[in-house]
């Protein structure tokens, strides 16, 4: 196998390995926005105080592992109360209230971690169990990389399996789609809202801490990653969850293809495919016109 040949299928690897980060982390968002119809602001605030957690509760215990596992419960059950402290006095409301609370929180979470932790990176690093590289037979790759695209489909698999195999996914699908008639069957359709923000908020904090040996961890690492899951949602079409894992593969193999042969333009590569994608399909590659879910 040529050299080209190999590094290409290294970049495409590690284009589908961003794409698992972003896909995790664009679901959080396409779920509760899909379900509970309130656009998140402050996701990618979340997404780096999830990355912060993982970074303290790894360093308290020692253990990669127990980061990995508890931040993501911990800040879950953290959305829980902005949910039913805030967001709840907003439902039924302009689209535009939530959204411009969550803009808010978002600043008040960044400035808070900035004067706890600074503003300067800092470096998460990468479980000794996952330290190297692996010799795939065409080329080495990272194993942190494989071990993030193999989590991320487990991860999937348990939430598609939860949301369309259970029980407990048709209630929360029937809640989302007419909470009255929900209401009139008994069940509590504030605790379905509730767990539905907690589990949005719950994966981008397992984005956070998934990203973090991948990069280093500081206040404004959520910004960018915002921006990237607000195309991925778009591009999957709003509130779609098959939409958000392909866009998301999509967005992150096209950033890392185009890294590849012209780094400058990797940034805005995103921005084009969105662009490309609303005009042939303006609601999206899997979204539904006059639905958000």
């Amino acid at each position: 196998m040529t050299m080209d040949l190999s590094l290409t299928i290294m970049q495409l690897l590690s284009g589908i390995a961003l794409g698992a980060v972003l896909v995790i982390t664009a679901l959080g968002l396409t779920i509760v926005f899909g379900m509970l119809g309130v656009v998140n602001f402050a996701h990618g605030a979340l997404f780096m105080i999830g990355a912060y957690a993982g970074l303290y509760l790894a360093s308290l215990t020692g253990s990669f592992w127990w980061g990995l596992l508890l931040a993501p419960i911990l800040i879950g059950a953290f959305g829980m109360l902005i949910e039913f402290v805030l967001i709840r006095r907003l439902y039924g409301r302009s689209v535009d209230d939530p959204l411009l609370l969550t803009f808010g929180l978002s600043y008040i979470l960044v400035e808070g971690v900035r004067i706890v932790f600074g503003s300067d990176g800092i470096p998460f690093p990468t479980p000794p169990q996952l330290v190297g590289v692996l010799d795939l037979g065409i080329g080495f790759f990272p194993r942190y990389r494989l071990f993030v695209i193999a989590l991320v489909a487990v991860v999937l698999l348990v939430l598609w399996l939860t949301l369309e195999k259970s029980r407990i996914g048709l209630i929360v699908r029937a809640g989302a789609r007419d909470p009255t008639i929900m209401q009139v069957l008994g069940v509590d359709i504030g605790r379905v809202w509730l767990a539905i923000f907690g589990l949005g908020v719950g994966l981008a904090a397992l984005g956070g801490v998934l990203a973090g040996p991948m990069r280093s961890v500081n206040p404004e690492m959520g910004s960018l990653v915002l921006a990237e899951a607000f195309v991925v949602t778009v591009i999957g079409g709003l509130g779609s969850i098959v939409g958000a894992v392909v866009a998301g593969l999509m967005v992150g193999i096209s950033i890392s293809m185009v890294a590849l042969f012209a780094p400058e333009m990797a940034t805005i590569v995103m921005f084009a495919l969105m662009a490309v994608v609303l005009l042939i399909r303006p609601q999206g590659l899997f979204g539904v016109r006059g639905r958000t879910a």
